[in-house]
């Protein structure tokens, strides 16, 4: 039987892509000048005018997505008599997960006949959106939204996160920094090298002097980490830094070259967290590297 699979906005997917794998959004929100919006649609999203509005000081905020959102989107599809599966942000940067799963609990209930599985990704941007997409593939095969959810809760293991930012400001300012060794990283033209850790919390784990030797240590760590490189679509994501995402690219095609690399700009919500001038890199590869605390 097929599910319905069901994600947030910060899985920072394409929007064709969304829409020609059925893929249901619980949009989140973020406010400018206090008024509330939303990214719909990643396509008609100018995020270069963005960023660049961030640099000049417009202050963007963003809140937790209330469990009416979580509750709408999880019971139109069970209504249609469907299992749900839904693949979320990392608990470790969010508390919008919680709301999902308490969501969950109550339609479960109000449900008895239908299974509804939620799952913390630890992860955001493609980090989230790759298990998304392989979610869209399994249904494919035929797994039921079961087999799925149990797969998916093993692959998340391997999904390396790796990134930069230009200025930690923005993380500090919203909490999603956990670790204070990082705090220097914008002292002396050092740049830090950030991470997903085990439970999906943001923390620096190295740092570099330079922007360009930033780019290049994300690429080291690919060609260190990366499991299976040809067989794998790999993602890059930027706020308002194309070029580096272009010379991070050629780099990941020196000496381990994925299948294929998709390239996105940093949707709004998570975007206004990591500030412009955040580059990361997603790809399958070493399970004990979440883990690592090499400082």
């Amino acid at each position: 039987m097929s599910f319905a699979i069901i994600t947030d906005t910060s899985a920072n997917l394409p929007t064709p892509l969304l829409s020609e794998n059925d893929i249901a959004v619980v949009p989140f929100t973020y406010f400018i000048d206090g008024v509330e919006m939303r990214c719909l649609d990643t396509e008609a999203f100018d995020g270069d005018a963005f960023y660049d509005a961030i640099r000049g000081g417009t202050r963007v905020s963003t809140s937790m997505v209330n469990m009416q959102a979580y509750l709408d989107a999880f019971r139109a599809a069970l209504e249609r008599g469907e299992d749900v599966l839904y693949v979320g942000m990392s608990s470790g940067i969010s508390g919008s997960y919680d709301c999902s799963t308490a969501a969950a609990a109550q339609l479960r209930a109000e449900f008895p006949e239908r299974e509804l599985y939620t799952l913390d990704t630890y992860g955001a941007s493609l980090g989230e959106g790759f298990l998304v997409t392989m979610a869209a593939d399994l249904r494919r095969e035929g797994r039921t939204a079961a087999e799925t959810f149990a797969l998916l809760e093993d692959r998340r293991e391997a999904m390396c996160q790796v990134f930069t930012v230009d200025d930690l400001m923005y993380l500090r300012r919203t909490g999603r920094l956990s670790n204070a060794a990082a705090l220097i990283g914008t002292m002396l033209n050092i740049k830090p090298l950030l991470k997903g850790n085990q439970i999906g919390q943001i923390v620096s784990f190295d740092k570099v002097r330079g922007r360009r030797h930033s780019v290049e240590a994300i690429a080291d760590n690919y060609d260190r980490l990366v499991e299976n490189p040809g067989e794998q679509v790999v993602g890059i994501a930027q706020a308002g830094c194309r070029e580096d995402a272009e010379y991070l690219a050629r780099l990941l095609r020196r000496v381990n070259p994925p299948r294929d690399i998709l390239t996105v700009q940093y949707e709004p919500v998570t975007g206004s967290h990591v500030g412009p001038g955040a580059l990361a890199l997603f790809f399958f590869g070493s399970r004990d590297f979440r883990a690592r605390k090499h400082l």
